[in-house]
């Protein structure tokens, strides 16, 4: 349930609380607005871990690009603490428009992935992930289950491809991945699919 917290010195306190137990990390700023966000399940954990470590496979590794699990961007600078998101996974690739400001990323990723939770606002970072020119943005969505892949088309993300368990496959032109839904042949209906992530130019493929 949503809360609005009106009254200034008990939000600094328990903004300095969280920061003080490292409670805040996943924690975002909305054009001045603190969005406190809870800590991520395990299984949440689990795929963001796994994304990263396919992603620094194939694209962090002999300098092609820099991964980051969960990082800050932001549209302005210095004060860019008055508007950040931090999406789950974060590549830029060389050359990218984005600034490495050390604190944060002035810019937006090449290509980005965000793991909806319950009462995640994912989609509602949809028009800032485009104003800061994100060239792809991967959804994953559990309830159901279902990638949403969005493409920098003008001024806006446009979703371009979607994948059911399955269903079609989801293919990144910015980092070569296919990103698939997979029910296992032995699992009831009701469980988790299997998510396939393949590289079209090696042809390795890591399932989790």
């Amino acid at each position: 349930m949503p809360t609005v917290l009106l009254d200034r010195e008990l939000s600094d306190k328990l903004r300095a609380e969280r920061a003080q137990l490292g409670l805040d990390r996943y924690d975002e700023i909305w054009e001045g607005t603190y969005m406190m966000a809870s800590m991520p399940n395990n299984e949440h954990q689990k795929i963001v871990s796994r994304l990263t470590r396919i992603l620094e496979e194939v694209v962090g590794e002999n300098q092609h690009g820099d991964v980051f699990p969960g990082v800050n961007v932001s549209d302005r600078y210095p004060d860019w603490k008055r508007n950040y998101r931090i999406p789950d996974v974060a590549v830029f690739l060389p050359g990218t428009a984005a600034v490495d400001r050390g604190s944060c990323w002035q810019g937006g990723p090449d290509f980005a992935i965000e793991i909806l939770s319950p009462d995640d606002q994912s989609r509602q970072k949809l028009e800032f992930y485009a104003s800061v020119k994100t060239g792809e943005l991967l959804l994953i969505d559990r309830e159901p289950w279902q990638l949403e892949l969005y493409r920098l088309e003008g001024t806006r993300l446009q979703k371009v491809a979607v994948g059911i368990p399955g269903g079609d496959i989801v293919v990144s032109n910015t980092t070569g991945l296919q990103f698939e839904l997979r029910r296992d042949d032995d699992a009831d209906a009701d469980d988790r699919p299997l998510l396939i992530v393949g590289d079209g130019k090696s042809g390795r493929t890591w399932t989790m």
